[in-house]
């Protein structure tokens, strides 16, 4: 009983600030003894472990500004190539878009030329027959078709078309 009243008489402020001179104290003294050994060029468990740690930073700090400038030149070379493939895509686009703007004007002229063609040979007297005359006004209308849409005026085989609609009368009047 007499140790726990001891106990409850503590200055426990006093037990503080003495246990923190203490450790003051002996902070003082380590880094006394740090400088000395430094000073000695003596090398420790300790101050080893320090420099250590130290070089191993610096190296990942190092390594981390290899990293970042190889990752700028990485994306700028895929900037570059972004940029590249974008123009041959761009390329690609207006051959493909030239290619058929041709094949519709040869298109349009195989079929000017057929219908054309198939208009003299009724001027000329020559006998066609009804599939023939078939297959000429289903030309014309694929002809016109085209035309439409690709924004393009009908000029060249109107007077044609009508000599071959009247030859085509007379011949369903007359009976093939």
């Amino acid at each position: 009983m007499v140790a726990i009243k001891d106990l409850t008489t503590i200055d426990y402020t006093s037990l503080f600030i003495a246990a923190f001179t203490v450790l003051i104290g002996l902070k003082t003294i380590i880094s006394v003894l740090e400088w000395g050994i430094n000073k000695l060029g003596l090398e420790t468990k300790w101050i080893k472990a320090r420099r250590q740690e130290h070089e191993l930073l610096i190296q990942t700090s190092e390594g981390l500004v290899e990293l970042q400038r190889k990752h700028s030149e990485d994306v700028m070379r895929s900037d570059k190539n972004d940029a590249e493939i974008r123009q041959d895509i761009k390329n690609l686009i207006d051959m493909f878009k030239n290619l058929t703007d041709l094949f519709i004007k040869k298109e349009i002229d195989d079929m000017r030329w057929e219908i054309n063609n198939f208009a003299n040979k009724i001027a000329d007297g020559r006998h066609c027959n009804k599939d023939s005359y078939k297959h000429c006004l289903k030309t014309y209308h694929k002809y016109e078709k085209i035309l439409r849409e690709n924004g393009l005026e009908n000029g060249e085989v109107e007077i044609s078309i009508e000599l071959i609609n009247e030859s085509y009368r007379e011949k369903l009047k007359n009976g093939f």
